[in-house]
């Protein structure tokens, strides 16, 4: 069994959040796919768990990401990560609530959970201006 099995990776999940942080509508994914391509198709493909390969590529071909970020992006796995860093107790002095596990191993995860979310947070920002000029193209194009 291969690591994004195990973990349950739902590939069109990952499709539909890549898009929504690069603020890109279904439509303008449908466009930059070809005349096969719907708002609805879109959507449906978002619903699907695993996705075939050549379709994976061109969505992140289209989105500037790698196909990995796609295939191997595991929300729960990052939520358990911070599950397992941090853990509810009442701070009198705040009034907050937290408290950091010392647990060398899951701040390693964790630090590695952050990594790979500032990379994608920097490339995201360096995609903004390419995704601004398609979306123009587009309205220009209609």
């Amino acid at each position: 069994m291969t690591n994004s099995a195990a973990r349950n990776i739902h590939q069109g999940r990952n499709i539909k959040r890549f898009r929504e942080m690069l603020g890109i509508k279904q439509d303008a994914l449908a466009h930059e796919l070809g005349e096969d391509w719907s708002q609805k198709k879109i959507s449906l493909l978002e619903q699907k768990e695993s996705i075939e390969e050549n379709i994976l590529k061109q969505v992140a071909e289209i989105l500037h990401i790698p196909v990995e970020a796609i295939q191997n992006f595991d929300e729960e796995q990052a939520v358990n990560i911070i599950a397992n860093t941090v853990t509810t107790v009442n701070d009198n002095a705040t009034g907050q609530l937290f408290q950091i596990n010392p647990t060398i191993n899951t701040a390693e995860k964790w630090l590695e959970a952050l990594e790979e979310i500032k990379r994608l947070n920097e490339e995201i920002i360096r995609l903004k201006d390419e995704q601004i000029e398609m979306l123009k193209d587009m309205i220009k194009n209609k």
